[in-house]
């Protein structure tokens, strides 16, 4: 593994499928809009948005102006 290469642990308090698979996306991402990740992990909006909302109240991400970011 070269030194630029970083072990991602995802949150153990993440249970849903769908948190694991935003904040894995988002951490990959760094900083993504809705649309995007709808497209990046063929997600609907309501699956996404309050998915979203979770990790952000959660502080695993954080509302930017175009969208979400990784924390």
């Amino acid at each position: 593994m070269s030194t630029s290469e970083q072990n991602l642990a995802v949150p153990d308090d993440l249970v849903s499928p769908q948190a694991k698979l935003v904040y894995v996306a988002l951490y990959a991402t760094g900083e993504a809009t809705l649309r995007e990740l709808q497209r990046l992990l063929g997600l609907s909006k309501l699956t996404l948005f309050p998915t979203l909302e979770s990790l952000v109240s959660r502080k695993y991400a954080r509302r930017t102006e175009s969208g979400y970011a990784s924390r």
